[in-house]
């Protein structure tokens, strides 16, 4: 997945593949951009806070990775547009976005549900708007870029607790049904890709150890980042509108 340009001298030069992850000064957005950036990838890490962002590109290009930060509010429209318009003056092209930015939202400490006879509406509202909505913002305001590469993907971090066949995990009721939103946008979105070179599918990570969870996962985020690298990177004749995690498709 690598183009080729002209120089003025006429040698060609690579162009190198890039990549815009969101949610990636931590966690599994962060080992996203990691084994995207050992694979030669030019990687955009996306996020709100400017230090966390700054010193996460900073340890990428210590381990040689060609890695950038751009400022990203997936919630944000004025962010996200600022956002694309960055990428645009100091890239002129996307070939991946990795839509990996997500909130669960507050849930009970103890049954570690939210439980759905006393959600606040105000909380389904703002996770939605997260792993949604800003799912949908970012994509739209990066697509002009996405059209400009030979072979665009679209990875979107989902979950399987957003299966309604599986129903793994606690009950959660703004988190859960998120992802199943998700998994049907994502659909939707290859549908509307179907005669394009664009490929979008979800990716689920499982449990992870990370600060999303208080760090209860049984996986490292290198493992929860596997798949996502893996449809981040497919051929041109990979599956389209599916929902995938390690042991391949999951029923949602």
């Amino acid at each position: 997945m690598t183009d080729q340009q002209s120089t003025e001298s006429g040698t060609a030069e690579t162009t190198p593949t890039t990549a815009l992850v969101t949610g990636a000064n931590k966690g599994i957005g962060f080992a996203i951009a990691e084994g995207l950036g050992r694979q030669g990838l030019r990687v955009i890490l996306g996020a709100r806070n400017d230090a966390s962002r700054d010193e996460a590109v900073a340890t990428l290009r210590s381990e040689g990775i060609d890695a950038h930060g751009v400022a990203l509010d997936v919630t944000d429209d004025e962010s996200v547009a600022a956002a694309a318009a960055a990428l645009e003056a100091d890239f002129g092209t996307l070939d991946v976005l990795v839509n990996n930015a997500g909130i669960s939202g507050p849930f009970d400490p103890v049954t570690w549900q939210q439980d759905p006879t006393d959600l606040s509406l105000d909380t389904l509202r703002d996770v939605v708007d997260v792993n949604v909505y800003g799912v949908i913002r970012v994509t739209n305001a990066m697509l002009p870029l996405l059209r400009r590469s030979k072979a665009p993907r679209i990875v979107n971090a989902s979950s399987s607790m957003g299966s309604l066949g599986r129903q793994p995990g606690p009950i959660m009721a703004a988190y859960s049904p998120s992802k199943t939103f998700l998994n049907g946008v994502t659909v939707q979105y290859a549908r509307a890709f179907a005669d394009t070179p664009i490929i979008v599918n979800a990716a689920c990570p499982g449990l992870v150890a990370t600060d999303f969870n208080g760090f209860a996962g049984d996986r490292t985020p290198a493992m929860g980042a596997a798949t996502a690298i893996r449809l981040a990177t497919l051929p041109d004749d990979g599956p389209r509108g599916g929902f995938f995690d390690d042991g391949g498709v999951v029923p949602w």
